[in-house]
């Protein structure tokens, strides 16, 4: 399973992308998406502060996606809390749509960092590949009231006939894609909040598959989208998980509309 954890460009590339290779958690932004431009105010990225430990040297850096589906509760993945390499950490979230306006790959000192604590799937990891639990959500030290937190879909939408013929939208912080033809060459640093859009290829238990494939007129999420959220008709129905190494061909999310899925988030949150 490939995870969409950030992709790290500018001075720590090589660092983090060693360490990342060296685990069984890779990598995943919006990939031939557009600007949002503020059509997902509650959609925001997490930040992680990460340490080069010959230096000592810290940068901010973009490290997943998040929406917010209630005053002081960011909905998530679970691998971006609990698969991080230690160099990372001081995990904070932000609303702002741009974080890192100059690209170079360092979150801009003037985003607003938001404090909270990471709450995982307690099963999360233990149900093999047809379930990984992939759920979290982080709840924020102060609640935001200036901001619609988004809706979740009701139980079991994606067993409903008809899905096929319908867009989803998937919003993300993280690396964007420039050329379908390059492998990583292709990967920029991802900077603001983007949208996609997308169609459904198949639905199994836990997971549903989408199309981010561009010669279908699709589009997707990458390297830093992981947790984000897809949309239908505004309400989420699942979250950036896993896809392709390239995020050129699918997209695997997880289920927000499942028993397990919404056990867990009824503990924070009313759902539908």
């Amino acid at each position: 399973m490939r995870s969409k954890l950030p992709l790290v460009v500018a001075s720590v590339t090589a660092l983090l992308a060693a360490l990342l290779a060296g685990t069984q958690t890779p990598v995943h932004a919006i990939t031939f998406g557009t600007p949002d431009a503020g059509e997902h105010p509650n959609v925001g990225s997490f930040v992680g502060e990460l340490t080069d430990p010959e230096t000592g040297d810290t940068t901010l850096i973009q490290l997943c996606t998040g929406t917010l589906v209630d005053q002081d509760v960011v909905l998530s993945a679970s691998h971006c809390f609990s698969d991080l390499p230690p160099i990372i950490t001081d995990i904070t979230f932000t609303l702002d749509e741009t974080i890192d306006s100059d690209r170079d790959g360092a979150v801009d000192a003037d985003v607003e960092l938001l404090t909270g604590t990471p709450v995982t799937h307690p099963l999360y990891a233990s149900g093999g590949v047809n379930n990984t639990y992939d759920i979290a959500v982080f709840l924020l030290d102060d609640p935001i009231t200036d901001v619609e937190p988004a809706a979740l879909a009701p139980a079991g939408t994606f067993d409903q006939a008809g899905l096929r013929d319908e867009t989803f939208t998937a919003v993300g912080y993280g690396t964007v894609r420039d050329s379908i033809r390059k492998g990583a060459q292709g990967f920029s640093v991802g900077w603001r909040r983007e949208k996609a859009d997308q169609v459904l290829l198949s639905v199994t238990k836990a997971w549903a598959t989408l199309s981010m494939n561009p010669a279908t007129g699709n589009a997707g999420t990458c390297y830093g989208d992981s947790g984000g959220p897809h949309f239908l008709d505004d309400v989420i129905v699942s979250i950036t998980v896993t896809g392709d190494a390239m995020c050129k061909a699918t997209d695997k999310t997880y289920r927000v509309d499942t028993p397990w899925a919404r056990s867990f988030l009824s503990q924070f949150i009313t759902v539908p």
